[in-house]
């Protein structure tokens, strides 16, 4: 069976979807993979003559659109189990967490319950989410409607729905914002950089700029609809020197997804090596192997996507007086715009003593 990796490109309307698709297609085609698109119901559906508002509810129809678009991914991902290459990107045009921006908290709940998923199982059947920032939010010149028949949205219609879509994904592991800082062919190149990153390619290494900051008002980011929020348990296991091995558990409203992700580590910088999904058993198969150096790191990961960025901000239960908030950039002289929620008392991205690695080690106490 090929190696898979099941990823969403979504964002705001004429965010650069349709161009995205053809030059992932084209980029990994290159590097060896078959690439599998999952082509987005919502167009289909409004160009074939099934409209929202002539469906007895917007809920039925969101159902209909949904059991479409999870039923055609599982057959995506079903022939591409039986496929005679060695790997396979499955591409998805918006994800099954998009369609909570058309419907309340009540409905959605509803729809996926009646489909037989949870919203953490259906968040994290995707590897890695990419989200195309609108042309309504800094390049706002070359926002039009002109190339899609199914859009309508103004200026101001478009960017509400761009923060509406950042919202539905924030506590994704992997959500990565692509902004419009740079011109749309820069845009573009970013966006393929960062799923080369996923997939261990030849990419930029990771290096992630760390701060310490004062103990968050935990009510407040708990009612921010752009907050996400998991529960994380991870512990390490034995390597290389140079490699660090990581396993770890992302728990949501009782759904938990395994991962075991494998890392090189250069100084300050880390390249992705592998990262694949476990299953329960294979998890605690890993867990009697872990590291007996290192102890289990419980913490709770709040998701802040901010000004086009993707914060994860770390509370850990031994400090009740401080936490760690990061943030993965390509390169480490690129500004750094931290969320006004948050107090900062100094940047750590240079201190080992506040990574993860550092916290797990039995033998360091100096960080607590």
């Amino acid at each position: 069976m090929p190696d898979i990796t099941k990823i969403v490109i979504t964002g705001g309307v004429c965010g650069g979807k349709t161009t995205a698709l053809a030059s992932i297609r084209t980029a990994f085609t290159r590097l060896g993979y078959r690439v599998i698109t999952v082509p987005e119901p919502a167009t289909e559906f409004k160009t074939n003559g099934i409209l929202p508002w002539e469906c007895v509810t917007s809920e039925e129809y969101q159902w209909c659109q949904m059991k479409v678009q999870i039923t055609r991914e599982r057959a995506f991902e079903r022939a591409a189990c039986g496929m005679d290459c060695e790997k396979v990107l499955i591409v998805c045009d918006r994800g099954m967490l998009d369609n909570k921006h058309y419907m309340t908290a009540d409905e959605f709940q509803r729809v996926i319950a009646d489909l037989g998923y949870t919203e953490g199982e259906l968040r994290d059947s995707y590897d890695a989410v990419f989200h195309l920032v609108t042309a309504a939010k800094g390049a706002e010149a070359f926002y039009t409607n002109d190339n899609n028949a199914a859009r309508h949205e103004t200026l101001e219609e478009a960017a509400d729905m761009d923060d509406g879509f950042i919202e539905a994904w924030a506590s994704h592991h992997h959500l990565r914002i692509i902004d419009n800082s740079t011109d749309f062919e820069g845009k573009m190149a970013r966006l393929i950089r960062e799923i080369a990153f996923v997939l261990g390619e030849d990419a930029p290494y990771a290096f992630k700029r760390s701060y310490l900051v004062a103990y968050p008002d935990i009510a407040a980011l708990e009612a921010m609809p752009s907050c996400g929020k998991v529960e994380i348990t991870q512990f390490y296991l034995r390597s290389d020197p140079d490699t660090e091995v990581r396993v770890r558990k992302i728990g949501t409203s009782g759904w938990n997804t395994f991962y075991l992700t494998e890392k090189r580590v250069e100084g300050d910088r880390k390249r992705l090596v592998r990262r694949q999904h476990l299953t329960l058993s294979e998890y605690d198969n890993l867990f009697r192997q872990a590291d007996p150096e290192r102890r289990e790191i419980r913490k709770t990961r709040y998701c802040l996507p901010f000004e086009g960025q993707c914060f994860e901000l770390d509370v850990f239960p031994w400090w009740d007086d401080q936490a760690i908030i990061q943030i993965e950039v390509a390169d480490r002289d690129v500004e750094v715009r931290l969320p006004p929620q948050v107090e900062v008392l100094r940047e750590v991205t240079d201190d080992p003593a506040y990574r993860s690695a550092s916290l797990s080690l039995k033998s360091f106490d100096a960080a607590r």
